[in-house]
């Protein structure tokens, strides 16, 4: 009975005490406002959360929940986003939803979630299924599905694919690199450069690119190609210049043209805007359409003009059909030029009423090739030297100037001017025009001689096969006896001659219109009788192989330097 009347008055106690407060007037509501820490934002080593609408946090949470506005700081960086879990004791944070990084007003990167680990100073950003991270820095844009920025160093990269845009260019990469402070950007693995230019059509294929967004430079540091419709670029050391066109390639870089143009060196030069280029080391280059190769130490050329010039270590290579010319000079300057080509007037045609069309001059081009000094070719059936010579494409001729000698089998041909006429790369007539000897060796000091003032000799697969000669014609020759033996030589001198071989031998002389000569007993020749005026025999500076033509005889740098002087 006594527990019941103390709680009954224990009751009755609470009741009044609550009635009391009751009518008690309510205290006014306290506003609590956040404590701004006095510690200085200009440093970048401490995070702030600056702003949320709410937070929440439990006792037994390392975390606290913020969201609606959040932002945090970090030195000069500005991170929001919807709603966080932000870890005081590290200062690190978890944030979701419309997620930013601005730094200033030209960094700024976009996610759905952001990762920061405060320590180590890494934020790890990613973007939900259909949409992209993306870093913008004033007008270069990058996009991922996942992307790290190291606060450490101010580096942004990704390992999942990306795609970074600028003003000029477009790069596809599966991993890359980017620094806005520096705007320097490394691609890595199946790295491909598009060109963003209306008219351009430059793509790189690469594995490894860096690239600058300020100077649009890439750097090629393995086997990557270049493409555009100037041509196509092989090379694994390299810088081109996307803005300017230019490249500077390296250890053997490959460079192939629209035309069928192949060039190789150990360093190039190459302006594909201009169409200019220049070539150091061991330059090679092949023209497929031409069948035409050269090699040099060093190089230039003019894509534009369709000329080049080249020199050191010069070999020229001419491959067209079967049998390969190899010559060599000191250098070479080719390229195209004017031609005149005389066009016969078209007689009037009475039936059909045509009426009579004029002579008239076409202009037309051709390529020109000149080679100097110290010019030697070889080719099995012919060989020969001068100290220049000119190569000319409309007429296919080899005009050799300076002591030019030629040589097929046992002949000897010299004169002033020698013009080889070249059918399918094979050499079939040589003209003299300005005098002309040619000599053949029988046995000893025996030669078969042939001098005039000028002098058309045709060949047939290499071979001698008719000689004509027009003006003040000597000869002194050795006929062979029914048994093949020689025992007399005859002197003749004449206005004309024509002339037929076979192999090494004379088939038929012709001599016209009178003739003047003797005849002279072997036994009775004195060794004054033996030669013509003119004759010369040019020994030890004959190329017996191609290698031979890299090499200038003593002989011959007296000759040509005897004429010179």
């Amino acid at each position: 009975m006594r527990r019941v009347s103390y709680i009954i008055l224990s009751t009755l106690i609470v009741l009044s005490t609550c009635a009391i407060f009751a009518h008690r007037p309510q205290d006014k509501t306290i506003e609590i406002k956040p404590q701004v820490p006095t510690t200085s934002r200009k440093g970048d080593s401490r995070v702030f959360l600056d702003h949320a609408d709410v937070l929440y946090k439990q006792i037994s949470d390392s975390f606290m929940i913020v969201s609606g506005n959040v932002q945090f700081t970090k030195g000069p960086m500005v991170m929001k986003c919807d709603s966080a879990h932000f870890f005081p004791a590290t200062e690190s944070f978890d944030a979701f939803g419309n997620i930013s990084m601005e730094q200033g007003d030209t960094l700024f990167i976009y996610a759905d979630e952001l990762n920061y680990d405060a320590p180590q100073r890494m934020a790890f950003l990613y973007a939900n299924e259909g949409k992209k991270v993306r870093m913008i820095n004033r007008d270069v844009t990058l996009e991922t599905d996942e992307f790290t920025y190291d606060m450490n160093t101010e580096v942004g990269y990704y390992t999942t694919g990306g795609v970074l845009y600028d003003r000029q260019n477009k790069l596809v990469s599966f991993e890359g690199e980017y620094m806005p402070s520096t705007k320097d950007a490394n691609f890595y693995v199946d790295v491909i450069l598009t060109s963003l230019g209306k008219e351009d059509t430059l793509v790189i294929y690469s594995d490894s690119l860096f690239y600058n967004t300020d100077s649009h430079i890439c750097t090629l540091l393995s086997p990557s190609e270049i493409i555009n419709k100037r041509g196509t670029i092989y090379t694994s050391d390299g810088l081109y210049d996307t803005d300017l066109d230019t490249a500077a390639l390296y250890r053997r870089s490959v460079v192939h043209t629209p035309q069928g143009r192949r060039l190789t060196a150990d360093t190039i030069y190459y302006d594909r805007m201009s169409g200019l280029g220049e070539c150091f080391g061991m330059m090679v280059m092949t023209d497929s359409a031409r069948q035409v190769s050269l090699q040099a130490d060093y190089g230039f050329f003019n894509q534009s003009t369709d000329s080049a010039y080249a020199t050191g270590r010069l070999l020229i290579k001419e491959y067209s059909k079967g049998d390969t010319l190899y010559l060599h000079g000191k250098q070479v300057n080719a390229y195209r030029a004017f031609d005149s080509i005389p066009v016969p007037a078209i007689p009037a045609d009475s039936v059909s009423g045509t009426p009579e069309i004029p002579a008239s001059v076409r202009i037309d081009t051709t390529n020109i090739a000149d080679i100097w000094p110290r010019v030697r070719f070889y080719r099995s059936d012919m060989q020969g030297v001068c100290d220049s010579m000119r190569v000319t494409g409309r007429d296919t001729t080899m005009r050799m100037f300076i002591h030019p000698v030629v040589w097929s089998e046992q002949r000897q041909i010299f004169g002033n001017l020698i013009e080889l006429h070249l059918n399918d790369s094979t050499i079939d007539q040589a003209r003299l025009p300005n005098s002309g000897f040619m000599a053949q060796q029988i046995a000893d000091d025996y030669y078969n001689q042939l001098s005039g003032k000028s002098m058309i000799a045709d060949f047939e697969g290499g071979e001698l096969k008719s000689l004509y000669i027009d003006g003040s014609v000597e000869i002194i020759t050795y006929p062979e006896e029914n048994d093949s033996t020689i025992n007399k030589l005859v002197k003749a001198e004449s206005s004309f001659l024509l002339a037929r071989f076979n192999k090494n031998t004379t088939d038929y002389i012709k001599m016209w219109p009178e003739t003047t000569g003797r005849v002279t007993p072997l036994f009775m020749v004195r060794r004054s009788m033996l030669f013509l005026p003119k004759f010369q025999l040019f020994k030890g500076i004959r190329p017996l192989s191609p290698s031979d033509v890299m090499i200038i005889p003593k002989a011959m740098d007296e000759l040509m330097e005897g004429d010179n002087g």
